[in-house]
């Protein structure tokens, strides 16, 4: 029996607050829209693209292609590590568990911010959406990641993410999650969802997970 851990990138692995918020503060300024309030936008993190410019009622396929002219140049740097994440995965990785990203941001992005931020070699496989919006929704991003690296009937697998979203694709596959709080779900979210663990920091992360893989 193999063990296998999918991480959610943004709010989970790292911080994309800067680079997501300007993309989307470029974007609206396209349409005549004026947010100069970041938090306002805070909700708009995690969720796929294209549902985010749908819920503003915006021609959302222009909305995407403004968003990734300045995403796909400066807005996917704008990111940083979440404090204890190189050291998670370097004791995950040498524990044993599959490790893999499944997420919904354009799997170009994906693995050009895990190179970015040196910690690509840690997966066996990095997924996510395609750029014309297939394959955005996250039951979809994580059977495609649990196909690629091979689960099997019996398989141990964790999905690790911080908002609902995330739950709500491991559960559609009967796979435990573990919502963090560090990111940009609350706990009112993530246990309305239904997720089976919540731990609050990283260093809470990695105990849970070594307890769980052991």
């Amino acid at each position: 029996m193999e063990k296998y851990i999918l991480f959610d990138l943004d709010g989970t692995l790292t911080d994309p607050y800067e680079g997501i918020i300007k993309s989307f503060q470029h974007t609206f300024a396209h349409f005549g829209i004026t947010e100069d309030n970041p938090e306002k936008l805070r909700r708009l993190i995690g969720p796929p693209l294209r549902k985010s410019f749908e819920s503003y009622g915006l021609d959302v396929e222009k909305a995407v292609t403004v968003y990734r002219e300045r995403f796909g140049t400066v807005g996917l740097y704008g990111n940083s590590l979440y404090d204890g994440i190189q050291e998670l995965l370097e004791t995950l990785k040498a524990d044993g568990p599959i490790l893999a990203i499944a997420s919904s941001k354009a799997e170009v992005y994906v693995k050009r911010i895990a190179e970015h931020f040196g910690i690509a070699h840690f997966f066996n496989f990095i997924g996510g959406a395609e750029l014309d919006g297939r394959r955005s929704e996250k039951d979809e991003v994580i059977e495609y990641a649990m196909s690629e690296i091979g689960v099997q009937p019996g398989d141990k697998v964790y999905m690790i993410g911080d908002r609902e979203h995330d739950i709500f694709g491991a559960k559609k596959f009967g796979i435990p999650s573990i919502g963090v709080l560090y990111g940009y779900g609350s706990r009112e979210e993530l246990e309305t969802a239904g997720t089976e663990h919540i731990v609050e920091d990283v260093g809470a992360l990695k105990s849970l997970l070594q307890a769980l893989t052991a």
